[in-house]
């Protein structure tokens, strides 16, 4: 696969991703150029890979997380959006307003892990491979940021992102 067909089919889900990691579209847009950029350099070897995506999305956690210790970005940002309208303000009374508030509160691990593993669908072994630690402490960021979120989410709310 060429890497414009590559950008074409995945960038709409990069964004996303992005997107629900740090919580600003503008900011995900900034992180997406860069990994693409970088990507593209290495393309013939990433291209090559049987799941190209996968690392990518690897290259965007690992570029989301220097980010933010590089440029000291405050973990949550101002006017946290939604990850299905990422360029909308949360709508009043939405089940999911109260929970993407508090997701933008966790950690930077808390949060990475708790997208990998509700939205992007990964299990805690290829979780570790994206974090590069061990799925135990896969395990424990998603322990810390369920209790964090346990604490401040309705009971109705947190019953269904455990069950999700």
């Amino acid at each position: 696969m060429r890497f414009e067909e590559f950008a074409a089919a995945r960038l709409p889900a990069l964004l996303r991703y992005a997107t629900l990691l740090s919580g600003d579209h503008e900011q995900a847009k900034d992180l997406v150029q860069d990994v693409l950029t970088k990507a593209l350099l290495k393309w013939r070897r990433i291209g090559a890979l049987e799941e190209p995506y996968a690392y990518v999305r690897t290259m965007l956690t690992n570029e989301y997380l220097s980010f933010l210790r590089r440029r000291r970005v405050p973990t949550v940002p101002l006017g946290w959006n939604t990850p299905d309208t990422p360029t909308a303000e949360p709508v009043p009374g939405r089940p999911d307003e109260e929970l993407w508030r508090l997701l933008g509160g966790l950690p930077r691990q808390q949060r990475a892990v708790i997208v990998l593993r509700y939205y992007e669908g990964l299990s805690d072994p290829e979780i570790a491979e994206v974090l590069k630690c061990r799925p135990t402490t896969v395990r424990a960021y998603a322990s810390r940021a369920l209790a964090a979120l346990r604490v401040e989410l309705s009971p109705r709310t947190v019953l269904s992102l455990e069950v999700s």
